[in-house]
């Protein structure tokens, strides 16, 4: 970072890309997204409080209930999950949102006023690791409405490829709180500074190392892979000085902590599609195209092993995806291995 970013805060940043953004296509910034992102980073600063209270405080745990995909919800999911909705649905810059763990699209209507972007969010990815103390965070993507500003927003302007994303990034709590994020132009990251309460430009123009020196996913499913994923990851791991040989093996078990990890080191994740189902596991609205769009303009990529996330056209909500994700030579390696398969 130069000395000249120094204590650049969050919103002054946002703003400083609105001015680039104004100078290249003539449009004048009304500050609606600067706003907007402001009041996603606060709810971040609430949710990373009430995190690193959580052992002293009677919020760990299961919260009694499961959300849409039959998983128990832990009490600080539904705290995460309250936050969010609460302090957009107040904000007048939404006019309609869909979060992981509830099962239908949450409208903004009277008395908020809806306004100009639909939001996509994972309220804590992570959470089954939060009694352990393990990083976990919070994923969003914004989308700009397609309907008629001022008036409810609909399903419609969710349901959009992630190609589609005017913005998309994340908040991951761990040793430090950063919010990393990307409008298109560069993925920059910020540090939550306690002492004064704001995110600070850390990591600016983010990119992935060329050299992809990890792989990460859960090899105790190698029993539910497909022939080209158990293919792959024993080529990648085997010894050898090529550029996609040799890796080491780092799985977290927190997809937020293990994407952070590839995008800061490189690396690649793989979540693969279940040899019996055809289908993956996370989801596509909620943690594959916001993480996909950030991977992008890092450099890197992301694919279903048969298609790019980015280019998928959701068909409902809550739409379950096979998820790799990376340095891009690592990701197209895994394409290569999968359409080899199909070719035999």
């Amino acid at each position: 970072m130069e000395n000249s970013q120094i204590g650049t805060t969050l919103t002054h940043h946002v703003l400083l890309q609105q001015r680039q953004h104004a100078k290249r296509t003539g449009e004048q910034p009304a500050g609606d997204f600067s706003e907007l992102l402001n009041q996603i980073a606060v709810a971040g600063k609430i949710i990373s409080a009430e995190v690193n209270m959580a052992g002293l405080a009677d919020i760990l745990g299961v919260a009694g209930r499961t959300n849409v995909q039959g998983e128990e919800v832990m009490k600080l999911d539904d705290f995460a999950n309250n936050t969010i909705v609460e302090i957009l649905r107040r904000s007048g810059h939404v006019c309609i949102m869909t979060s992981e763990e509830v099962d239908d699209p949450i409208e903004v209507r009277e008395p908020h006023f809806p306004g100009k972007y639909a939001i996509a969010f994972d309220p804590l990815d992570g959470s089954s690791n939060i009694d352990v103390n393990v990083s976990i965070g919070t994923i969003f993507s914004i989308h700009r409405r397609r309907g008629e500003y001022g008036s409810p927003g609909s399903e419609a302007d969710l349901l959009r490829p992630g190609a589609e994303l005017a913005a998309a990034g994340y908040v991951i709590y761990g040793s430090s709180t950063m919010l990393v994020y990307t409008t298109g132009h560069g993925v920059h990251g910020f540090t939550l500074d306690p002492s004064v309460g704001e995110f600070l430009l850390s990591h600016e123009n983010i990119r992935i190392p060329e050299k992809c020196g990890t792989y990460s996913t859960n090899e105790g499913n190698s029993s539910t892979w497909t022939a080209s994923t158990r293919h792959y990851v024993d080529a990648v791991k085997s010894p050898g000085d090529g550029p996609l040989e040799g890796m080491r093996s780092r799985y977290i078990g927190s997809l937020v902590a293990d994407f952070h990890r590839n995008l800061i080191k490189g690396g690649v994740f793989l979540y693969p599609a279940d040899a019996a189902t055809g289908k993956g596991k996370l989801r596509l609205l909620y943690e594959a195209a916001p993480l996909a769009f950030v991977a992008k303009h890092a450099g890197g990529y992301a694919s279903t092993g048969y298609e790019s996330i980015l280019d998928m056209k959701p068909s409902e909500l809550h739409q379950r995806v096979p998820l790799i994700i990376g340095n891009r030579d690592a990701v197209e390696a895994y394409e290569r291995s999968v359409a080899d398969e199909k070719s035999t």
